[in-house]
């Protein structure tokens, strides 16, 4: 899941490379979908999903929401694996609400060590601490954040519920699926095939600069602003456009549009040959006429093809 329709370059390479790596593996079924509608189907269809592949603020967001579906975020374990080592752990976060009272759902943080046990290939551990687990459940012992009128038998705090775990390790769930690890050596971190091949650095070339600038005058004209833009913008420079609040307002910009004292100035270079150092010199002229630039993000080619993204009304 990605917003590439909109984030075309930073969604969009996630999108890119997913599709690359999905070709490696064709005896998996690969889809794509927009993040507007995954949430969505994920609340109402959770069943066509197996396994999610998205960045990180999405992912934060989905496995919130998918915990909640599944009954409570305090159910979910997390794996976190990298080239040199791996972490596991609750996705919720701290709760210092509730912290010392006896009520939080202590499931989350089982299931993590559970995880842990599988990548350490402790098989026969993690399957009994699972199934236990999952007797307490089918038992009707929950916790606050799952318990039901009707379908729970007993509502038991965090060490009560993991005293009920513990009295039936070595049980296996009758109604639940039962689940049965299979036996193996610890995982490796890294699978030779994920390495990255060595690539060709792409030739990158400076084209211009966005100067944001801080400007609150009484009227926030856009196109007083610009005029004066236009006269500090050479040699080396073209004003091409200024945004606010991500819209066009210079040139021929809407005079509806809401303005803030925060503006986004964009100046294409004129020759490429003219470096780093134009750069400074604009920014000496902008505050010499008394503007003050908060901030600069350098445009950036990478082999003929733009690294940054298109302003609105470019």
């Amino acid at each position: 899941m990605t917003k590439d329709n909109i984030m075309k370059l930073t969604d969009g390479l996630f999108h890119k490379v997913f599709d690359e790596i999905a070709l490696q593996y064709p005896e998996i079924e690969a889809n794509h979908m927009i993040i507007d509608i995954g949430p969505a189907r994920m609340a109402s269809r959770p069943t066509d999903f197996d396994v999610v592949v998205t960045p990180n603020l999405y992912g934060d967001i989905l496995s919130d929401v998918a915990a909640e579906v599944a009954g409570s975020i305090g159910l979910a374990g997390s794996s976190n694996i990298g080239h040199d080592c791996a972490m596991f752990e609750a996705v919720h976060g701290s709760a210092p609400d509730i912290a010392g009272r006896d009520i939080a759902n202590p499931s989350g943080m089982l299931l993590s060590a559970v995880m842990m046990l599988v990548h350490l290939g402790r098989a026969r551990p993690a399957t009994e601490i699972h199934n236990a687990w999952l007797c307490a459940l089918e038992d009707g012992l929950h916790t606050a954040d799952i318990y039901r009128d009707g379908v729970s038998r007993q509502k038991l705090g965090t060490r009560a519920f993991a005293e009920a775990v513990i009295d039936r390790l070595g049980q296996r769930p009758k109604q639940i699926t039962a689940v049965e690890y299979p036996e193996g050596k610890p995982e490796s971190l890294v699978r030779p095939d994920t390495r990255i091949p060595p690539q060709v650095p792409a030739r990158k070339t400076l084209v211009g600069v966005d100067v944001f600038l801080n400007w609150d005058t009484a009227t926030r004209d856009a196109n007083e602003l610009g005029a004066a833009l236009e006269q500090l913008a050479g040699p080396e420079f073209q004003l091409a456009l200024i945004t606010n609040r991500g819209v066009k307002v210079y040139p021929n910009g809407n005079p509806q549009t809401l303005r803030t004292d925060h503006w986004r100035c964009r100046f294409p270079m004129i020759d490429t040959g003219y470096g780093n150092r134009a750069i400074s010199r604009l920014l000496m002229r902008i505050a010499d006429a008394g503007l003050d630039a908060v901030k600069t993000e350098n445009l950036y080619e990478f082999d003929g093809v733009r690294g940054y993204s298109r302003a609105q009304g470019e």
